[in-house]
C-alpha cells in the first residue's frame, strides 16, 4: 500500500514536470507572445466594435497585414544576420518609381515594366551588400548612406510627381479576392511557407541562421560568411522590391512618397514577430502574426476614434514593449539553459 502511493506520487510529480516543461517550451518560442496577442486583439475588436467584422473591414486588415508582411522581410532578412538596412524604405520607393516611369512615361506593359522595377530594387540590396563586405563597414552606416543615395534617385527621377497611368490589369492583384481573401494575403502566405521550409530545412537558410547566431563561429565552420552576407541584403532588395509592386499594384498609381514610413513598420513587425535583433533566429508565423497584429492595431485606433496622430507614439510603445518581452524571454532560456546543464 505504501509503495503503491509512493508510485502514485512519483506519476503525478512527473506529469506536472511534463506539463510544466510543455509549457515553457512553449513560452520559449519567440512566436507565442505574438500569436496570443493577435488574438486576444481580434476577439476585443470584434466585440467593441459591430464593424470590424464586417467582410470589406477584414479584407482590408488582411490586404494591409500583407503588405506588412513583404516590407518586414525585406528587414527580416538583414537582421537574421545581425544587421539592418536603413535604405529598406528608399529601395521601396526607388521600385515604385521605374515602375511608374516605364508603364507611365515609357509606356511600356507590366511584362516589362515590372521586370525592370524588380531589377532594379534588386539592384540595390546588392549594392548595400557589396559595399559592406568590402569595405567592412557596419551596416547602419552603409544602409544610412545608400539611404540618402536612393532617395535622391526618387526624387530626381520622379520630380516629386506621381505616376497615375498605371495599367488596369497591374492593379487585379492588390484589389482583387478569393473567396472574399485578397490575393495578396494568400501570396504573402505563400511566400512565407516557403521561407519557414527554407530556413528550417534547406542548407542556404540554416547557414543565415548560423551566420546571424555567430559570425565567427560560422566562418572557422567553413561557412562563405561574405557570400551568405551579400545573399541576405540581395534578399532584403528583393523583398523590398516586392513590397513596393504590390503597394503600387494596391493603389493603383506610383507614389514616390510611397516607403517613407516603411522604416519603423520593418522593425516593429520583424522584431515582434520573432527576429532576433542579434540575428540567429526567424519565425515566418511570428512575422505574420505581428504584420495582423500591427494592422489590427492601425484599424482598431481608427475605429474607436483615438487620436490618429498619436499613432507613431503606440507604435514605439509596441516595439518597445516587443523587446523587452523578448529580453525577458532569452534571459529566462539562458538560465534554464544553464541550470539544465549544471544539473547532473
Amino acid at each position: 500500500m505504501v509503495q503503491s502511493k509512493v508510485d502514485e506520487n512519483v506519476r503525478q510529480r512527473e506529469h506536472t514536470d511534463s506539463v510544466g516543461n510543455a509549457l515553457w517550451s512553449v513560452f520559449r518560442r519567440s512566436d507565442t507572445s505574438v500569436v496570443l496577442a493577435t488574438l486576444i486583439l481580434f476577439v476585443l475588436f470584434s466585440f467593441s466594435n459591430s464593424s470590424f467584422l464586417t467582410p470589406f473591414n477584414l479584407f482590408n486588415v488582411s490586404r494591409t497585414a500583407a503588405l506588412y508582411v513583404f516590407v518586414a522581410l525585406g528587414q527580416a532578412m538583414v537582421i537574421v544576420i545581425g544587421g539592418m538596412n536603413l535604405s529598406l524604405g528608399a529601395i521601396g520607393g526607388l521600385t515604385v518609381v521605374v515602375a511608374g516611369w516605364c508603364m507611365d512615361t515609357m509606356g511600356w506593359s507590366p511584362w516589362i515594366g515590372v521586370p525592370v522595377a524588380m531589377l532594379a530594387g534588386t539592384l540595390c540590396g546588392m549594392f548595400n551588400g557589396f559595399i559592406i563586405i568590402k569595405s567592412r563597414l557596419n551596416s547602419f552606416i552603409v544602409t544610412l548612406a545608400s539611404l540618402f543615395i536612393f532617395t535622391g534617385l526618387v526624387q530626381g527621377i520622379s520630380q516629386g510627381f506621381p505616376y497615375s497611368n498605371i495599367p488596369k490589369e497591374f492593379t487585379m492583384l492588390g484589389r482583387d479576392d478569393l473567396f472574399g481573401v485578397p490575393y495578396l494575403f494568400f501570396f504573402a502566405v505563400i511566400v512565407l511557407i516557403v521561407l519557414g521550409y527554407v530556413f528550417k530545412f534547406r542548407v542556404v537558410g540554416r547557414r543565415i541562421l548560423a551566420t546571424g547566431g555567430n559570425l565567427e563561429a560560422a566562418r572557422l565552420s567553413g561557412i562563405r560568411t561574405d557570400n551568405i552576407v551579400f545573399l541576405s541584403h540581395t534578399l532584403s532588395g528583393v523583398f523590398a522590391a516586392t513590397a513596393g509592386l504590390l503597394w503600387v499594384s494596391r493603389m493603383g498609381s506610383a507614389q514616390p512618397s510611397t516607403g517613407t514610413d516603411w522604416l519603423i513598420i520593418s522593425f516593429a513587425v520583424a522584431i515582434i514577430g520573432g527576429t532576433a535583433l542579434n540575428g540567429g533566429e526567424f519565425s515566418a508565423l511570428g512575422i505574420l502574426a505581428s504584420a495582423i497584429m500591427l494592422t489590427l492595431i492601425k484599424n482598431g485606433l481608427i475605429m474607436l476614434n483615438v487620436n490618429v496622430y498619436f499613432e507613431q507614439t503606440f507604435l514605439g510603445v509596441i516595439v518597445l514593449l516587443a523587446v523587452s518581452v523578448e529580453s525577458i524571454r532569452m534571459s529566462l532560456d539562458s538560465r534554464t539553459r544553464r541550470t539544465q546543464t549544471d544539473t547532473p
